[in-house]
């Protein structure tokens, strides 16, 4: 690579770098992964950064690039987890509703298939276009379209599913009064 691309894969990185670990967070729930996936994804490019001729498309590059780095990643892990009936408990600590929205939005994602996950970030996150996924991710506009539906539903379903424990879990609270007002604390913050 010649030392005038050196310095334009550089630049690129240096302007691009807050929007492209934005990208990177979306994808992966804990921000220590998103760097190590931005980083990576960088590394990877920068080995082919004097093939992309029109560099405008960098981004779509590098997006496709974390997408692909994430699935590995994720697939590698799937070998280490072992799928539960139940769910854990999930306690916001944070007092604010758009962190709690934030952190819910982003746990209940970790249900989706990486592929769902991709269209779900790119569609409503990144606000790209059907036809803008559908070449970011290498798919039709028909499977992109199908792939979003399928994962909102999954994604309305979980949250419903959700709800309905919330709600059960604050019945539970006023029917056991009794039993101490440390557990009543605990599952009123814990259902927040």
């Amino acid at each position: 690579m010649s030392h005038g691309e050196v310095l334009g894969f550089e630049e690129y990185v240096r302007t691009r770098q807050d929007a492209l670990l934005r990208s990177a967070r979306r994808l992966v729930p804990d921000p220590v992964d998103a760097q190590d996936l931005l980083q990576t994804a960088l590394a990877r490019t920068y080995g082919r950064w004097d093939g992309i001729a029109d560099k405008s498309l960098a981004d779509a590059y590098l997006r496709r690039v974390m997408i692909n780095t994430r699935t590995e990643w994720w697939r590698a892990r799937k070998l280490e987890e072992v799928p539960t009936e139940q769910l854990p408990d999930a306690c916001v600590d944070d007092a604010t509703e758009q962190h709690a929205d934030r952190a819910l939005l982003m746990d209940v994602l970790k249900v989706l298939a990486p592929k769902q996950r991709s269209v779900v970030v790119l569609r409503h996150w990144e606000q790209m276009s059907t036809e803008e996924t559908a070449a970011a991710l290498g798919m039709s506009t028909g499977t992109v379209k199908s792939t979003l539906h399928r994962a909102l539903a999954r994604l309305r379903q979980e949250l419903e599913s959700r709800d309905i424990d919330a709600h059960a879990l604050e019945r539970g609270g006023r029917a056991g009064r009794t039993a101490g007002r440390g557990t009543e604390r605990e599952r009123e913050r814990c259902a927040a």
